[in-house]
């Protein structure tokens, strides 16, 4: 599904740099440079750890596993400006969701029932994109980068008929990606991150395991580019 979505996604988000003023001139220096990025995609992960742990328990031995969900999607705004023509710090808002499903036993002997999961992460992350400028790529350039970043992040999950249970924690992501550059103002952006990221399920007195919400996150988005700050003459000095 992920993948039909992704041409007419595309054409959308181009949409705002046809309608650019083709006269402006873009910047031939990444310093000083700001941008606002979103994204969206999805999420692959695994919950390996987490079903074998709530299946490996004494009583739910031999058990028929539930079916298993791999992931789920996300969406990520950055907000960063860059230091110099190789360097971009950033503050990445992102969240991300998914569902997962148990096999528990029933009341009756040979009877069994499925509980559902459902489980939130979402958090803030500073850190540092190293970048450069492929000019001859694209109509405007095509702007290829890697960084890390980290920050706190709060997880919840709730199983079907008991409460909310949420923990707050480190999030680590290194990121690879590349935005393409339609205009002098308008680029499409698509980003590979390696995020690590785990909740805790159930209560503190009966902890099921915990979940991850980390994995591999591939997404693809819009990004708005603010040029360098001209610099400006003082008031009264005649310049």
């Amino acid at each position: 599904m992920l993948r039909r979505l992704l041409p007419p996604l595309a054409l959308l988000l181009a949409t705002p740099a046809v309608a650019q003023d083709e006269g402006e001139d873009i910047p031939n220096t990444m310093n000083g440079v700001g941008r606002i990025t979103v994204q969206g995609g999805w999420r692959v992960t695994s919950n390996e750890t987490f079903y074998n742990s709530w299946y490996g328990r004494k009583e739910n031995a031999g058990l028929p596993r539930a079916k298993k969900t791999g992931g789920g999607p996300f969406a990520v705004a950055s907000f960063a400006y860059s230091l110099s023509d190789l360097v971009e710090v950033g503050i990445d808002l992102f969240g991300t969701g998914s569902r997962l499903y148990l096999t528990e036993p029933g009341a009756e002997e040979g009877i069994t029932t499925e509980r559902r999961v459902d489980t939130l992460g979402y958090g803030a992350m500073l850190g540092l994109r190293f970048q450069t400028v492929l000019s001859e790529v694209g109509p405007y350039g095509l702007v290829p980068f890697g960084g890390i970043f980290t920050g706190p992040a709060l997880a919840s999950s709730r199983r079907a008929g008991e409460a909310i249970q949420e923990d707050t924690m480190q999030a680590w992501a290194g990121t690879l990606g590349a935005t393409w550059r339609l205009s002098p103002r308008w680029g499409l952006t698509a980003e590979y991150r390696i995020m690590f990221l785990r909740g805790p399920a159930g209560p503190a007195d009966n902890r099921i395991g915990s979940f991850n919400l980390g994995g591999s996150w591939l997404g693809i988005g819009v990004t708005y580019t603010f040029p360098p700050e001209a610099n400006r003459p003082l008031p009264g000095s005649g310049l």
